[in-house]
Order: structure tokens, then sequence, then C-alpha cells
């Protein structure tokens, strides 16, 4: 018997089946190397490949998991995790990137993860103090030839002329950098001539920046006296420095710019202020002219006023002499009248019957009022007793009084008086006048 023919294979199949056996393989893994022959086309995916001293293996990134990717340059160590493929159309083994980061961060980061939340327990990212703008004397803490303190200068130049600026000169980077901090921040608190402190550097990897997340130069920034603004590294880049500082900025240049106001701005808005004036003034004037010609149309020249006061007195002179000369005929008409009534009407009759009556009464007078005063009296003296008895001057006599004020009015309510005000008290034997003082409700 003929043997059978050994199975034949396409190249593409055959490199379907090494994809498949790839994948299902190795499934996901951690590889760890550097970055070469980097490429980024227009499709937005980055080519790459890692190498160590030994071997190499093609990388891709594709465009969907490079936005949430820290960009990757040639020369980069890094550690990638991805699924291992193969490339089928040219049969190129290579690693399908998930994510990546760079290498020997993974513990760096645990660690200052560690150390933050301590500190954010303890209280040490609480300050929250404002800082002045513009300080009176600003002090960079930085490095004195490093491009964050030129940022800074150039920055305060171009916005605020006017600024002080002084620079304790310290290592950036290193074992030396954290304490050299703390003995620069304990310096600019001991200077009297300064309102607010900048501690800054420019952008770096995780270990270039790692001065910054010491734990004592974190305390050492929540015990100053002064406020400190952070501005360590680039946008991205976030240190325990800036958590305890008072205000953080994403870049030096950004912290020049919170801390002093643009000129530019300021003179833009005095100009503003000075058109918005000058326009105020001008309507002002303007309708005050519109009110002086209106009030000069209205005013009459005081001899016109005069003459119509004259004519007005002349016409009410006439009306008066003839209301007294009216008058005066009928009171004579009158007095006339009179006298001849009491010339028609003799009185001395009704005189002598009003002599004689008046002397009948005057006797029954005499006879009669002894009684009625006696009577009188004693109505009086029960009067008195029933009024003695309701009096309020019974009442004053037992250590009370009445209040009363300018008009006479009786208070009966605290509320009805005012601090200083002058009052009357009628006691049970004599007055006082008062002034309040303080009111009671």
């Amino acid at each position: 018997m003929p043997e059978t023919a050994p199975e034949t294979l396409s190249v593409s199949e055959l490199n379907r089946r090494a994809r498949m056996l790839l994948e299902r393989g190795f499934g996901e893994c951690w590889v760890e190397g550097e970055v070469s022959s980097l490429a980024r086309p227009a499709s937005g995916h980055v080519y790459f490949t890692l190498k160590d001293d030994r071997a190499q293996v093609k990388c891709a990134l594709f465009r969907n998991r490079a936005r949430f990717t820290p960009a990757l340059n040639n020369g980069d160590r890094v550690r990638l995790r991805g699924k291992v493929s193969l490339f089928e159309p040219r049969g190129d083994y290579q690693l399908i990137v998930e994510a990546a980061q760079p290498a020997g961060q993974g513990d760096l980061l645990a660690a200052f993860e560690r150390l933050k939340h301590r500190l954010a327990a303890e209280g040490v990212f609480a300050n929250q103090r404002p800082l002045p703008c513009p300080p009176r004397h600003l002090v960079a803490i930085t490095s004195p030839t490093g491009a964050a303190i030129r940022d800074v200068l150039a920055v305060m130049a171009a916005r605020w002329p006017l600024a002080r600026i002084s620079v304790l000169p310290v290592p950036v980077q290193g074992k030396a950098a954290a304490p050299a901090i703390i003995r620069a921040l304990a310096l600019a608190n001991a200077d009297p001539r300064f309102d607010a402190i900048l501690v800054t550097r420019g952008g770096g990897s995780l270990e270039d920046l790692w001065a910054f997340n010491d734990e004592h130069l974190a305390r050492a920034i929540f015990h100053s006296r002064l406020p400190v603004m952070a501005a360590v590294g680039h946008e991205v880049d976030v240190t325990l420095a800036d958590f305890a500082a008072d205000m953080r900025a994403p870049t030096p240049s950004a912290a020049a710019e919170q801390l002093v106001p643009d000129q530019h701005d300021l003179r833009r808005r005095l100009a503003t202020l000075a058109r918005r004036l000058t326009h105020a003034q001008q309507r002002r004037l303007e309708a005050e002219a519109q009110r002086l010609d209106h009030l000069r149309a209205r005013l009459r020249h005081p001899g016109e006023r005069l003459a119509g006061q004259r004519q007005r007195l002349e016409a009410l002179d006439t009306r008066l002499q003839r209301a007294l000369t009216r008058r005066l005929a009928e009171e004579r008409r009158r007095l006339a009248m009179l006298h001849r009534r009491l010339g028609a009407a003799d009185p001395s009759r009704d005189v002598a019957q009003a002599r004689q009556r008046l002397a009948t009464l005057e006797t029954r007078l005499h006879a009669v009022m002894p009684r009625q005063l006696e009577r009188r009296r004693e109505q009086l003296a029960a009067r008195v007793r029933e009024l003695q008895a309701v009096s309020p001057l019974a009442v004053l006599g037992r250590g009370y009084a009445i209040l009363e004020n300018a008009e006479g009015e009786v208070v009966r309510r605290a509320q009805d008086t005012r601090p200083g005000e002058r009052l009357r008290a009628r006691l049970g034997e004599g007055r006082l006048s008062v002034e309040v003082k303080r009111r009671y409700r």
C-alpha cells in the first residue's frame, strides 16, 4: 500500500496556526526592555522594537491603547504588558502591547501611594493658606541653573516687572536634594523679608523627581510659617511636595502666572475703567447742564415777582377798604336800632321787681345755706373717701410712680421710650426728672 501523503499547509495557514498557538500558549505576560526603532504612522498606532543585550522582539501598540499610555521614546526602559502573537501577512513574531510603564517605577509608585495615604491621614496635606498676589518678596527654592528658574523669572518680568524674587540655590535631584530643600525652607522662614515661598524644578522621570516625594520634605512644607507654592515637573507629574503645599501649579511658568498679576491685563482694565469714568463724567455733566438750563428757564426776575405781589397787595387793600366800609355801615344801623329798642322799654319797673325778688331770695338763702353747706361737706367727705380708695395717688403712696414723656403722655411700655429721653416721674410726694439710659424688654 502506498504511504498516505503528508498534510500540506499553505503559508497563510501555517502562520495562522502559529499565531493561535502563540496566543493560547502564552496569554498575557510582562516584558521589560529598551525601546528602539520607534515609529508613529498617521494611523495613530505605535510600532517599535523592545530589546535587551541578547535579543529583541517587535511590538505593536494600537491606537485605542496608545491614548492611555505614557509617551514612549527611543532609549526608554519600559515594562510592557501584552500578548504574544504573530503578524500573519509577514510571519513576524510580535508582542501586542496592552499597557506600558517606565521600568523600575512599580515599586516606587507603590511606596509613593503608601506614604501619600499615611501623610494624608495625619493631615499633612491640609494646608490651604492663600498666597499674596503679588507677593512682597518671593523666595524661590530651586536650582539656580535649571530651566525652571529661567521660566519663572521670564514670566514674572513679562507680567509684573516690580516683582522682587530671591533664589535659594539647592540641588533638585538626587539624595542630597531633599535635605538641602528642607534647610532652604528653614532659612526662608527665618528671614523677615520674605512673605511667600516657591519650590520648583522642571520635568523629569519619576526617579528624577523622587526627592520631592521625601516624607521629611513634605512635613517641612506643611510646617512652614510662610505659605508655599509647589511647581514640580510637568502638568502630569504629582509629588508629595505638591500635596503638602498651600497651592500647586502644573509647571514653573504656571506658578509664576499665578503668583503675580498680568500688567497688560491691569493696564487694559485701568484703561477700560478710565473710559467708563470719562463717559460717566460726560453723561453727568450733560445731565447737570440740561438741569441747569431747565432751572434757568423756570427762574423769573425778582422784579417781576415784586410787581405781581404789589398788584395783588393793592387788590387786597381795595377789597379790605370796601369790606370795612360795609361793616361800619351795618354796625351803625344795628346800634341805631338798639337805641330805639332801649328807649321803648324803660327798665326801672323791672329793676324794682328784681330788687324785691332778690331780697326774698337773699333771706331764703341765708336760711338754707348753713344746712346745704353741712350736707355738701358730708357728701364731699364721702366722695373724698371714695376717691382716695381708687386714686392713683394712693397707689403712688405705696412706692409706685407714674412716668410721663415731654408731651405729658403717660408711658406704659418700655418700647415707647428711647435711650437719652427725658421723662417726668410723679411720686407719692413730689416729682422727679429722669433720663432713660437703657431699655429692657
